[in-house]
């Protein structure tokens, strides 16, 4: 099977993350059975998705004449072998406890036929690990962000005994959903993004703890500063325009040493200023790339000016 034979979706759980979910399929042009024992969180859901696209709609990023077309797509469901019995793809995302994850793959494993992908959308724990047994070179994780039907990424992390096969296949699949998806080449706790966050709020737990600095003043902070500046150059390129010498310098007066900066110092490649970095900038000049991350940060500044970004909401 490949991403093209893709045709029928299933969702498991229907809470802050499977309602999104299902609703990025939907609007794909999916067949999607969206799952949950609560018939009350099959309600919600039902009007979640409908209110998100609507707030898609009046974006300018879908019709409002599609709307029911898209909603028609979903079916909702309470019985799990019902929802899976002829899914192609199951997303599971169903809350973060051991226990409930590792009953609901046991039930999916069973019940799915043999050539169906079993995601889950968690990159806190390590369903691999824990679920033990089964067919695991069909298992991936697919972890969305909330709120799943806007924002583009996916973390795409195969476990260890992942099909290539089918690693391959999910990160075809999330491009044809209009995901921007990205691969880890093995598990590791919370992923790529939840992980730099998680070093984040540590930083903002100690300001807030110590009254270093008002909540207002973080946020304004960050907006007015890494706001601006990692749309455009993200936090590996930042290294590189801040100068990987520089960053090098600043580890070893607190008594650090970094490898993967110190070899690249060692070799010449200090960033923008010689070209080369932990990018490759082609020869160009620092000029021209300084110039043309200028002009970005520039339209970046105006664009959150003019929609008002700084203001608290």
């Amino acid at each position: 099977m490949n991403a093209d034979d893709i045709r029928r979706i299933a969702v498991i759980g229907a809470g802050t993350m499977g309602h999104g979910i299902a609703q990025v399929f939907a609007r794909a042009g999916y067949l999607v059975r969206l799952m949950d024992p609560a018939g009350d969180a099959l309600e919600r859901a039902r009007m979640l998705i409908r209110a998100g696209l609507h707030t898609l709609a009046h974006a300018g990023h879908c019709s409002h004449h599609d709307i029911d077309g898209i909603i028609s797509r979903i079916h909702f469901d309470r019985d799990i072998v019902d929802a899976v019995e002829d899914a192609d793809f199951v997303v599971e995302a169903v809350p973060e406890v051991p226990e409930i994850k590792k009953e609901v793959f046991a039930r999916l494993d069973a019940a799915c036929r043999d050539d169906a992908v079993l995601a889950t959308n968690t990159s806190g724990l390590d369903v691999f690990g824990l679920v033990g047994g089964g067919n695991q070179s069909r298992m991936v994780a697919t972890h969305f962000f909330v709120p799943a039907q806007i924002i583009p990424l996916v973390e795409v992390c195969p476990g260890p005994d992942t099909s290539p096969e089918i690693t391959g296949l999910t990160m075809r699949l999330m491009e044809k959903i209009g995901k921007q998806p990205v691969r880890l080449n093995r598990f590791v706790p919370s992923f790529i993004v939840n992980r730099i966050q998680n070093y984040i709020s540590m930083a903002v737990f100690e300001l807030l703890n110590n009254g270093w600095a008002s909540p207002e003043d973080i946020d304004r902070a960050v907006k007015a500063s890494l706001g601006i500046r990692l749309p455009v150059v993200g936090v590996v390129q930042s290294l590189d325009f801040t100068g990987l010498d520089l960053v090098h310098d600043i580890m070893r007066s607190k008594g650090l040493t970094m490898p993967v900066i110190a070899d690249k110092v060692r070799a010449g490649h200090l960033g923008v200023k010689s070209s080369r970095g932990f990018f490759d900038y082609q020869g160009r000049s620092e000029e021209e790339i300084v110039g043309k991350r200028d002009l970005k940060f520039l339209a970046m500044l105006d664009r959150l000016e003019e929609i008002g970004a700084f203001e608290t909401i």
